[in-house]
Formats: structure tokens, C-alpha cells, sequence
């Protein structure tokens, strides 16, 4: 009786672990251009063994649309660039 509930256990957990896998990397489509300035928040977050690659987030702000998150491609120039002014803009105290 112990070996079963012990494997049904291993499986529940198993089974929470998969479906939590899923929803990390949420990075599947790339967002469009931006421009710095509409920038609110960036979020850089790390390569997991289930997704490609690193995943950037940026938080916009426009007057249309208000706020909006989006997924950048980490190897376009205009992302790199992006996150430099980012850095250089929070350690300025922005």
C-alpha cells in the first residue's frame, strides 16, 4: 500500500512539474519594434532547458494603447541596443 501511494505521489508531482514547465517560457512570438522612450519595464529572464533562448520581456506604455508586453528577439541589434540604454538608464537612478 505504501509503494502505491508513493508512486501516485511521484506522478502528481510529475505532473505539476510538466504543466509548470509549459508556461515559463512564453516567449514563442517576437514583438515588434520600440521605441525607448514608451519603455516602462525590462525584464531579462534566463534560458531554461525547455526554451530556445533567453527570453525579453519589455512593458510599453503608449496614449492608444496603454500598457503592453511583448517578447524581443535577443539576437536583434535593436535588442541589444535596448538593453545597454536600459542599463545605463537605471544606473543614472530613472
Amino acid at each position: 500500500m505504501k509503494l502505491l501511494t508513493a508512486a501516485l505521489l511521484l506522478l502528481l508531482i510529475a505532473m505539476c512539474l510538466a504543466s509548470a514547465e509549459g508556461v515559463k517560457c512564453k516567449c514563442s512570438r517576437k514583438g515588434p519594434k520600440i521605441r525607448f522612450s514608451n519603455v516602462r519595464k525590462l525584464e531579462v529572464k534566463p534560458r531554461y532547458p525547455f526554451c530556445v533562448e533567453e527570453m525579453i520581456i519589455v512593458t510599453l506604455w503608449t496614449r492608444v494603447r496603454g500598457e503592453q508586453q511583448h517578447c524581443l528577439n535577443p539576437k536583434r541589434q535593436n535588442t541589444i541596443r535596448l538593453l545597454k540604454w536600459y542599463r545605463v538608464w537605471k544606473e543614472k537612478g530613472r
